[in-house]
Parts: structure tokens; C-alpha cells; sequence
């Protein structure tokens, strides 16, 4: 009888146990699966659908305009391996290093050392940059968009921040404390990518004959490169008297001008930060570039990221 008893108590002391471990592992897994599954949880979750739409509809929009740098393809010519076959049998493990597509220029060591110090002018001359209007207006654009995504990104940001604060009361503290990026995705917010990778960037490659030494000047077209880019190819651009004197250089410094002409307000819907203060604003060609418009102050607007999308190239 009492073998019966303490057999009984083991299994009952050890199935506790057993418990007591699945819980502690597994515990605070099923208790947010049963949060986020919750009739209170949908109910707050779509409270504020309309907002996770538009931060995700304005997520796509900047994810397309990390595409607007266009050239031709990059191709993958595929790898090698160089081997020596001479009776000293050098390694030289530098030429293994060596890349070759249409984003890398394969130099002399004189070339890859005045990169460094002329980066601009050495990226119009190696990589055929024609330094005409049509270039600068190209690069104009590029800029313009690329502004734009560093700024949407920090807004998109902010927003969701201010969403998921708005309704931080209705949360319970273990959820928000430990499972922040759980709960923003179980909201239905896309994952926002602030990574730099959509910037392309253009290499000045030398790989000594030897094989033994090698080195590289990589530019990246970023913001900073590409502001100084424009005022390059202005500068050596002999413009036409029609455009002399009239032609305005989409810069940084210029966007933020027509913004503040346009007391930081869309043109088309009248909505500006002052509405959303997390609004991304963008600077427009009234005549698009492609209909033969050009960067003036009078053709340049102030427009809201959807209205601007709305656009596209009509004139509005």
C-alpha cells in the first residue's frame, strides 16, 4: 500500500514537473498566440487598419523608388580561379579578387589613386557619363528621388511609432516589452527596410600583373555624391541661351526651397505637415521633364507622396 502511494506521488511529482518545464519554455509563446488571437487584439488591430494601409501603401511607394537609378543590366561573367603553373608556383591570390561587370573598371594604380582624389570626374570619364542636359536632368531626378526615400523612411518610421503609441494603453506591458516587432507585424505593418543597399556604387579596381598587391577606390551614388555630381556636369555644360540663366539645379538645398515657398503644403490636396506631421512631401515638375518641362522655379510644386504617385507624368 504505501509502495502504491509513493509511486502515485512520484508520477504526480514528475508529470508537475514536466509542466512546470513546458510552461516555463514555452509559457509566454502560448500566452501571446492566445493574445494575438484574441477577439480584444482584432478588435484593436482593426481600429487601425486604415492607418497600417497607408503606412504599408507608402512602404511600397518608397521600396519603388529605390529602383529609379536605370542603366544597363549588371552582368555576372561568372568566376575563376587563376592558377600558376610556373616552377615557382606563386599563389598570387590577388587576381582572385578581381571583379568584372559593368559597375567595376578594371585600372592602373596611377587611375585607381586620382579616383580617390577627383571621385566625380573620374566616374563621368570611366563609366560614360555624357555630360549633357540630358544626364544632368537624369541625375536630377535621381536625386530627387532618393531624397525622397531617406525622408519617407524616417517618417515611416515615426508614424508607426505614433500608431502603436496611440493604442499602447489597450496592450498589456509583457507584449509591448518583449515582443515590440511581433506585435507591429501582428498589427499587419510590412517590415520597413532601412538598409542603404538600393544605392549604387561604382569601383576603380587594380590588380597589379603579378598578382601580389592590389587596391580599390569604391564611390557609392549616394545623396552626398550625387548633389556633387549635378553641379559637376552643370558646371561643364554650355547651356543654350533659351535656358541660360533660367535653369535651376534640383539639389537638396533647392527642395527645401519650393517646400518653404509652399509652406510645406501639397499644391494638389492642400493637406500638409501641419495635418501630418509625419507627411513625406516631394517636389514635382508642373511640365514633367519628359514633356519638355525644365527645373524652374515656376514649374516646380510642392506635392504630397500621393498625389505625386496619382500624377505621374500629366500635368496637373
Amino acid at each position: 500500500m504505501i509502495w502504491n502511494k509513493l509511486i502515485v506521488i512520484t508520477i504526480v511529482l514528475l508529470i508537475a514537473f514536466i509542466i512546470y518545464k513546458f510552461v516555463e519554455k514555452f509559457g509566454y509563446d502560448i500566452y501571446t498566440e492566445i493574445y494575438f488571437r484574441s477577439k480584444k487584439f482584432v478588435t484593436i488591430k482593426e481600429s487601425i487598419s486604415e492607418h497600417t494601409i497607408n503606412c504599408n501603401d507608402l512602404n511600397h511607394y518608397i521600396e519603388e523608388l529605390k529602383k529609379s537609378y536605370v542603366r544597363v543590366a549588371s552582368y555576372n561573367y561568372g568566376t575563376s580561379q587563376v592558377i600558376d603553373n610556373s616552377i615557382f608556383n606563386f599563389q598570387r591570390k590577388e587576381w582572385n579578387k578581381i571583379t568584372y561587370n559593368n559597375q567595376t573598371f578594371q585600372c592602373s594604380a596611377s587611375i585607381c589613386t586620382n579616383s580617390r582624389r577627383q571621385p566625380i570626374k573620374y566616374l563621368c570619364k570611366y563609366f560614360n557619363i555624357k555630360i549633357n542636359e540630358e544626364s544632368l536632368s537624369k541625375f536630377e531626378s535621381i536625386l530627387n528621388d532618393y531624397i525622397s526615400v531617406e525622408q519617407g523612411k524616417n517618417l515611416l518610421l515615426k508614424e508607426r511609432e505614433s500608431i502603436v503609441n496611440s493604442i499602447s494603453k489597450s496592450i498589456p506591458f509583457l507584449i509591448q516589452k518583449f515582443s515590440k516587432e511581433k506585435l507591429t507585424a501582428k498589427l499587419g505593418f510590412e517590415t520597413i527596410d532601412i538598409s542603404d543597399t538600393y544605392i549604387p556604387t561604382f569601383t576603380f579596381q587594380y590588380i597589379s600583373a603579378g598578382g601580389n598587391s592590389s587596391s580599390n577606390c569604391v564611390i557609392p551614388l549616394n545623396i552626398e555624391n550625387l548633389n556633387q555630381l549635378i553641379n559637376y556636369l552643370n558646371d561643364i555644360i554650355e547651356q543654350t541661351k533659351s535656358i541660360a540663366g533660367q535653369r535651376a539645379l534640383m539639389t537638396s538645398n533647392l527642395r527645401e526651397i519650393i517646400k518653404q515657398r509652399d509652406n510645406y503644403q501639397c499644391c494638389a490636396c492642400n493637406i500638409g505637415i501641419k495635418h501630418e506631421p509625419n507627411l513625406l512631401l516631394e517636389i514635382d515638375h508642373i511640365i514633367p521633364l519628359s514633356k519638355g518641362g525644365i527645373t524652374t522655379l515656376d514649374n516646380l510644386q510642392t506635392l504630397c507622396w500621393k498625389c505625386n504617385r496619382t500624377k505621374g507624368a500629366k500635368i496637373i
